[in-house]
């Protein structure tokens, strides 16, 4: 493998960054994200050779480029074992076959039966080790459509040094959802419900990092969400995972990504990019479709957020995009930074040369809510397997793209069918019972505050809780 990266800013003023400075920072000083200066590329032997390794041991070998020096090779070991023991499929990220070249890969099978489990359980533990070592104590601030606020508060609830203060849009997430967030225990976890939308949630967080001089002194913002680059690191691992028992790096595979954020399908660009086979990357997108129509018709502007089915893509403004607009524009910070400005004030394009390597790279489409449920519906009534609303439309955008039929097509199941009870009612099903560790979620006490849609309440709450 090639020697640790560093990081630098999709804007293009920061100077390189260690791994365990990114971890800590989140959001770039300059407002972009941290990317790597360099991915490393991967061999067709390598990446054979790790066709018989378990979960973790195809983890450690992936991401320790990534980290580096910043954390003891048996150290990071030890954090990749400990935060995959306790998922409760033994192959962690399982397939299961829909249809002749058609799958499904389960990243339900965490703590909180969504993928973000995948990167969250390892985030937790890298803070604790990394704040050990540097004898700090931070303030993680994050914003959520659903998922992310309760594998956060799982992965990281347990640390002695942290403060987790998460923000969701007030009465827009689902009901199991909600109560994952608000019934977790711990004297240092506080759920904030904001009077807006996600997208207000992801400012408002922006706006926090951007000047945090409302936080008492020697005290830091980090970020949960997938700005936070280790969130994004752990999610390359799976589509190798998935590929590999497919018959990687012999042949290709193409995967369909329920996405609002891009978060879970930058990743599998970045994995194509290290030297994986992908054939193709297909972005699955509800009625808010600014991916779908970027995508198709290189129309990148903001419309009006919809309520759906599937409230995690509920997102107008994919934060994540902005990594990959960085290779788009050739790595040029200032470009980016340019383009950026313009951004939710004008309908944005780029250029016709540009357009035509996002196509070569990505298929797209977007899933309305009847259609959702009508696959549900289908999928159930010919495998009796039970998709949740993000996983349908993923499978359905999949059914839609033109692609090679001999090359699998792997759907990545978002999350667990319990957690959607209205969408499953919607497809004229009845929702599954809850996995034993949540049996109890709707006799759990809950806790959360309701806040206005300001800064300032936030900022506010949080200096008085910290």
């Amino acid at each position: 493998m090639a020697v640790a990266v560093r990081y630098i800013s999709t804007r293009g003023g920061c100077a390189p960054q260690t791994f365990d400075q990114v971890l800590l920072t989140g959001l770039a000083p300059d407002g972009g994200l941290f990317v790597p200066t360099s991915l490393p590329q991967l061999k067709h032997e390598e990446i054979a050779a790790w066709r018989d390794l378990n979960y973790a041991e195809l983890a450690l070998q992936i991401v320790t480029p990534f980290v580096g020096e910043s954390i003891e090779q048996e150290e990071l070991k030890r954090i990749i074992v400990d935060s995959y023991a306790a998922f409760d499929h033994a192959d962690v990220a399982p397939l299961t076959q829909l249809g002749e070249e058609e799958w499904l890969l389960e990243l339900f099978h965490g703590p909180t039966l969504a993928f973000k489990d995948f990167a969250l359980q390892v985030l937790g533990r890298l803070l604790d080790y990394v704040l050990v070592k540097t004898r700090q104590r931070v303030v993680i601030l994050g914003a959520t459509s659903g998922d992310t606020g309760s594998a956060a508060l799982e992965g990281c609830r347990h640390s002695h040094n942290v403060d987790i203060f998460i923000l969701h849009p007030h009465q827009r997430v689902s009901e199991v959802q909600r109560r994952q967030m608000t019934s977790v225990p711990g004297e240092n976890v506080y759920n904030l419900a904001l009077e807006g939308n996600f997208d207000d949630c992801q400012r408002i967080v922006k706006a926090a990092f951007a000047d945090q001089s409302f936080l008492p002194e020697n005290r830091q913002l980090v970020a949960v969400n997938s700005i936070n680059w280790a969130r994004i690191m752990m999610q390359i691992v799976y589509y190798f995972h998935a590929a590999l028992r497919l018959g990687a790096p012999e042949r290709a595979v193409s995967f369909s990504v329920p996405t609002g954020n891009f978060g879970d399908i930058y990743a599998g660009y970045l994995a194509k990019q290290m030297g994986l086979p992908i054939d193709r990357l297909v972005i699955a997108t509800n009625k808010n479709d600014i991916l779908h129509r970027f995508i198709s018709g290189n129309d990148y502007s903001v419309a009006a957020l919809n309520k759906t089915y599937s409230p995690s893509m509920d997102i107008l403004v994919s934060s994540n995009f902005e990594r990959y607009l960085f290779d788009l524009f050739e790595r040029d910070g200032a470009a980016l930074a340019a383009f950026m400005t313009r951004f939710g004030k004008e309908k944005l394009s780029v250029s016709e040369a540009q357009w035509r390597r996002v196509r070569a790279c990505f298929d797209s489409a977007s899933v309305d809510d009847a259609t959702t449920c009508r696959v549900i519906a289908e999928v159930h009534a010919q495998t009796g397997i039970l998709l949740d609303p993000h996983t349908a439309v993923g499978v359905q955008a999949a059914r839609l793209v033109e692609r090679d039929p001999t090359v699998p097509m792997v759907t990545l199941a978002t999350a667990h069918p319990a957690k959607f009870s209205e969408a499953i009612a919607a497809a004229g099903l009845s929702a599954p019972a809850l996995p034993e560790q949540l049996a109890d979620l709707f006799t759990r006490e809950e806790r959360y505050q309701v806040v206005g849609n300001d800064l300032a309440a936030v900022t506010d709450y949080i200096a008085t809780h910290c």
